[in-house]
């Protein structure tokens, strides 16, 4: 398990899950300990990971780097550094607390603590993924659960709330699908000289053909993505649809949606932004700066608006 421990992690619950389909629908108890072991595991293998972190180093650790689907130069790419082994330990960490506190669920315990583990491994593999591809298939396996879990299980108005959560985020997806099309056929992978989604060599400005060191064109794919995450931040003026996802998600979800979703927006920025356009990021540092003052102002005088 060791030599292949981040993949363990992020898999291990969709296998509590599909486990779970197995089980009938009236042993309720079966499905609940079954859930917190599949839970229970990747804490274990995260806490793990913690320990054996060497952190006098900047590089990747625990890579598993393989060719997925090579026609499109596609892999499957995960490791993790000091920005996402305290996210990797957060993550597994509120998920197990989170099946726990659900223990009470009764509507639909099956389908319910099934789309949660589903959840969590998209969760694992956001911050574990290093190619771009992988990691925004990780990011659209959070959203379907997402919406479920707040559309099924949570408050009188969960229809509504769940169904402004995914239009939010599903336009936040497409201008990330835009960007990351938009880098993987104008980044030459330096080995194949082929297109590549491999992060670590779109990080590298080399490797950026002419048409991408376009400064207007670097304009507006770095626009692209910070939309894209600052909608899952979320950040001003983009934040609506949080208030009513927080308050109609069940409890645990919105337990996950505060500790662990709301922050890959902030490490999405950090992981993908900066480092790939580390001049616009620099450029568009003025702007950022009032764009925080505005939100901490205006969240300040919501706050004082309510009783």
């Amino acid at each position: 398990m060791g030599e292949h421990i981040l993949s363990w992690m992020t898999f291990f619950p969709v296998i509590g899950a599909a486990v779970i389909a197995f089980i009938p629908s009236e042993r309720k108890e079966i499905i609940k300990t079954v859930a917190a072991a599949a839970a229970a595991v990747p804490l274990i293998l995260a806490v793990q990971l913690f320990m054996n972190f060497d952190r006098g180093t900047s590089a990747f650790q625990f890579v598993e780097h393989y060719t997925w689907i090579k026609s499109f130069n596609i892999e499957y790419f995960m490791g993790i550094d000091g920005l996402s082994i305290p996210m990797v330990l957060l993550t597994a960490f509120l998920s197990f607390l989170c099946v726990i506190a659900s223990w009470g669920i009764e509507k639909a315990v099956k389908g319910y603590f099934s789309l949660f583990l589903i959840l969590e491994a998209g969760m694992f593999g956001v911050f574990c993924a290093l190619d771009f591809f992988l990691f925004y298939v990780f990011w659209e396996v959070m959203l379907l659960p997402m919406y479920f879990l707040i559309g099924i299980w949570g408050g009188p108005r969960r229809e509504y709330a769940a169904i402004k959560f995914f239009l939010y985020t599903l336009a936040g997806s497409v201008l990330m699908l835009l960007a990351m099309i938009a880098f993987y056929l104008n980044t030459v992978d330096p080995v194949t000289g082929g297109h590549t989604f491999n992060m670590l060599h779109m990080f590298d400005q080399a490797n950026h053909n002419s048409w991408l060191q376009l400064t207007n064109v670097r304009h507006l794919l770095w626009l692209g993505l910070f939309i894209g995450f600052a909608i899952k931040v979320p950040i001003f003026p983009f934040h609506t649809w949080l208030p009513d996802a927080h308050v109609e998600a069940p409890t645990a979800v919105s337990v996950i949606l505060a500790g662990v979703l709301l922050k890959m927006g902030t490490y999405g920025i950090l992981r993908i932004s900066y480092p790939m356009l580390p001049d616009q990021a620099l450029w568009f540092s003025y702007p950022l700066a009032i764009l925080g003052a505005i939100n901490i102002l205006y969240g300040a005088y919501c706050a004082m608006a309510q009783s």
